[in-house]
């Protein structure tokens, strides 16, 4: 048996019942092998492969909180800081009733690879809780918030571990738990990023995963001697990936035509207005029914079990930006199907498995999240580097940089693809470049 399938047998007999986990390991280990083999005998020798796919520590503890009807409520808080090897632990905290022990290590194994391709000094975690934001109160949240970072706050630091927002996690929950950390820890640091702009916080990080996934698939199309001009653009999500992606396609010519949230999706002939989209999602927090209500040349359908949604529409380029899992197999061969040509991921591995391996034997240009999701980590990176320097930057800055180091991304697993022999394979070629880097760093620092 070959040290890749030791490794896998070992990490699914290890941690039972989390195939979230499995699946990102599975991904990442068959898409290395061709380095992996070229090292077996080194990297044996070492157990670099058990040590990368066992986090370096799991913290899990209990959140009591009070309701406004009095009522104790109890949920489980979770942080996995998975590799420290490049950098300090970086990686987002999601809020969401499917949050378990398996969803947040596949988050935290995937951001070590992805922390790794944007070429700044981080590391790879994640965390977050089954707690469920949607219908609760400000002074709920605030209550939820702040027992979460009591227990949070003993575990994290600017240089040890920077949280960030997630699912669920946005500026106000960032906000409360920034404050409760400060008043914990009598320290004013950049401690989490996604801060608001009055207290630390970075201009552009809010539209940085929805540019950043742009900005990839733009660099991947040039590449390729197309472009965004005049594409029809399908995006899944309404949440900022979505929304700022859309926005940043719509800027660049491209027509992007529907959205979707828990409850429904829309399809809109004329291309989805961003700023009613906003309203509705930022300001209002309410459902996409909304949207169709307001704007005649919208179409809202209702989510229902077999539904595929937004990948049966015709498009040019797909862009899931919801959730795990959310695009499959049958999902995959209707974009086929209606002429697509590229699929980029917006969200944390979107496309299962099955999916991605009929997309790419189908010739669709096919990018992974750990490298086209990458730049609101990046941008996070660069607010924690704007907090240590007591300097803020403009907008301009900050997406330039980002701009930079999502066309950086994509120069380095096109070439770690070509390197390697399996040229196109975008999957592959960002596995391999952020493998290296971590690899390397993980060796110079002996056996720990």
């Amino acid at each position: 048996m070959s040290y890749v399938d030791e490794v896998y047998e070992r990490v699914v007999a290890q941690n039972p019942a989390q195939p979230e986990f499995h699946q990102a390991v599975k991904e990442v280990l068959e898409s290395l092998r061709v380095v992996i083999e070229a090292n077996e005998e080194e990297y044996k020798r070492e157990a670099l492969l058990e040590r990368l796919t066992t986090p370096e520590r799991i913290i899990m503890f209990r959140v009591p909180w009070v309701d406004d009807k009095g009522q104790v409520q109890v949920q489980n808080g979770y942080r996995v800081q998975f590799n420290s090897a490049i950098g300090p632990y970086k990686g987002g905290l999601r809020f969401h009733p499917s949050v378990n022990l398996g969803i947040i290590k596949f988050l935290g194994f995937e951001q070590i690879f992805k922390n790794s391709l944007t070429g700044l000094p981080i590391g790879g975690g994640k965390g977050g809780s089954d707690f469920d934001p949607k219908g609760k109160s400000d002074r709920e949240i605030m209550a939820f918030c702040q027992s979460f970072m009591t227990e949070l706050c003993k575990h994290i630091g600017a240089d040890t571990d920077v949280p960030a927002g997630d699912i669920g996690v946005g500026g106000r929950e960032i906000g409360y738990m920034y404050g409760q950390y400060k008043r914990i820890r009598n320290l004013y640091e950049g401690v989490l990023t996604g801060k608001g702009l009055t207290y630390g916080g970075s201009l552009a990080r809010t539209e940085a995963t929805g540019y950043g996934l742009v900005y990839i698939t733009d660099a991947l199309l040039r590449d390729h001697g197309m472009s965004m001009e005049g594409k029809t653009v399908v995006v899944s999500g309404a949440g900022n990936v979505a929304t700022y992606a859309i926005q940043k396609a719509q800027q660049l010519g491209a027509k992007v035509v529907s959205c979707s949230d828990s409850t429904g999706w829309i399809y809109d002939k004329d291309g989805i207005d961003v700023a009613l989209l906003k309203e509705i999602k930022e300001v209002k927090r309410a459902r996409l029914s909304e949207y169709a209500a307001a704007r005649s040349s919208a179409e809202y359908h209702e989510k229902k079990n077999g539904e595929h949604g937004v990948w049966n529409i015709k498009c040019d380029i797909a862009l899931p930006c919801a959730t795990q899992n959310e695009l499959n197999l049958e999902d995959a061969k209707a974009l086929v199907a209606n002429g697509c040509k590229v699929v980029c991921e917006g969200a944390n591995m979107p496309t299962t498995m099955d999916a991605t391996e009929y997309l790419q034997k189908n010739g669709i240009l096919f990018i992974c999240g750990k490298a086209s999701n990458a730049g609101g980590v990046a941008t996070s990176a660069l607010e924690m580097s704007q907090n240590s320097e007591r300097l803020s930057w403009t907008f301009e800055e900050v997406d330039a940089k980002l701009k930079g180091i999502m066309e950086n991304i994509y120069k380095n697993i096109s070439e770690a693809a070509k390197k390697y022999g399996v040229e196109g394979n975008y999957v592959a070629g960002a596995n391999i470049a952020g493998f290296q880097k971590v690899a390397e760093a993980m060796k110079a620092q002996g056996i720990v």
